[in-house]
């Protein structure tokens, strides 16, 4: 992760993320699940990763207004080239970290059983998938949870209220 810095998203971030967001999902249509208000709204939470003033990832995420002791990571990102090398963890820290600033312990996200790469990355950062109904390829799947096929695998990842950060090396 030599020369990339990470730092809070700002709105002015959006129209770079938001030009990309589709190729760097092999074409999958991915643009309206990322609205600027999550730019605007939540960027003490939202992070972006850049080497040389590009964006290679972004975290986009907040803490809930429902539950007070959770955070939810909404959409997490990396440019292919750049995958596989720590930035999503380092992202995922990052994240972690404001979320226990904000006295969180819990952090959701989901995911799209399709996106096979992402399911592992989540367990891999030690995140349980939630039980559901319907099983695909051995992993729980909760069905229509985006909508009319929108089946999603669910994630929680809880940490003890006594620690300092919510990364679980630490």
């Amino acid at each position: 992760m030599e020369g990339i810095s990470i730092r809070n998203a700002e709105p002015s971030d959006y129209k770079a993320i938001i030009s990309v967001i589709d190729e760097w999902w092999g074409g999958r249509n991915m643009v309206d699940m990322l609205p600027k208000l999550f730019f605007i709204h939540f960027h003490q939470t939202s992070f972006v990763a850049e080497r040389s003033g590009r964006i290679v990832g972004f975290l986009v995420g907040f803490a809930s207004q429902t539950f007070e002791n959770e955070a939810y990571i909404h959409f997490a990102g990396i440019h292919p080239e750049f995958r596989k090398k720590g930035l999503g963890r380092a992202l995922y820290e990052r994240f972690f970290e404001a979320a226990t600033k904000l006295g969180r312990n819990v952090v959701r996200c989901v995911t799209s059983p399709v996106n096979k790469e992402s399911v592992s990355f989540h367990l891999r950062m030690g995140f349980s998938v939630e039980a559901s109904g319907k099983v695909i390829e051995g992993i729980p799947v909760v069905e229509n949870y985006d909508g009319r096929g929108g089946d999603r695998v669910l994630f929680s990842k809880t940490f003890a209220h006594n620690n300092k950060s919510l990364n679980p090396s630490a």
